[in-house]
């Protein structure tokens, strides 16, 4: 009887939306992964070398600080972990959320939304920084209908 969670980070609600579905078809706990200080429309403008996401982008230090922990996540064996990509991989604050809990023998599934960024590297990227979790391939459900997220969860769980 395992115990599931979907947590995800959505800035512009694309990504709450799928969570919302994964979170629906597979009876999972849902927990939004909230920065402490929210990201305004300037923050998101990729054409500015000095907006927020692009400088977060250049450091693979950066860790943005998260508002809320979720206290009981050692009750939870499935973890789908949503969020848009920027610049070609998870925003920062997913490596935060992985460094900020032990999930040693726990399964991670990424799943992500873009509107015109691929997958790139990025779950190279999880996989370092969540040590002891056991990662699936990451999947894009940017254009899945919720039919195509049922399915895709059907081979899952």
């Amino acid at each position: 009887n395992m115990k599931i969670l979907t947590a995800y980070f959505s800035v512009s609600g694309n990504t709450k939306q799928k969570a919302e579905k994964i979170a629906e078809f597979s009876g999972s706990d849902l927990f939004e992964i909230k920065p402490l200080v929210p990201y305004t429309k300037e923050d998101l403008d990729y054409f500015n070398p000095r907006s927020r996401t692009s400088l977060e982008a250049e450091s693979i230090s950066s860790r943005p600080e998260i508002a809320e922990k979720l206290e009981n996540m050692d009750d939870y064996d499935l973890i789908f972990l949503g969020f848009p990509i920027w610049w070609y991989t998870a925003p920062r604050i997913i490596l935060t959320f992985l460094q900020s809990y032990d999930f040693t023998g726990k399964t991670i599934i990424p799943f992500a939304t873009a509107s015109t960024s691929g997958y790139g590297n990025t779950n190279s990227i999880l996989k370092r920084i969540g040590k002891g979790a056991n990662f699936s391939e990451g999947t894009m459900l940017s254009k899945s209908s919720d039919k195509d997220i049922e399915n895709w969860l059907n081979k899952l769980i």
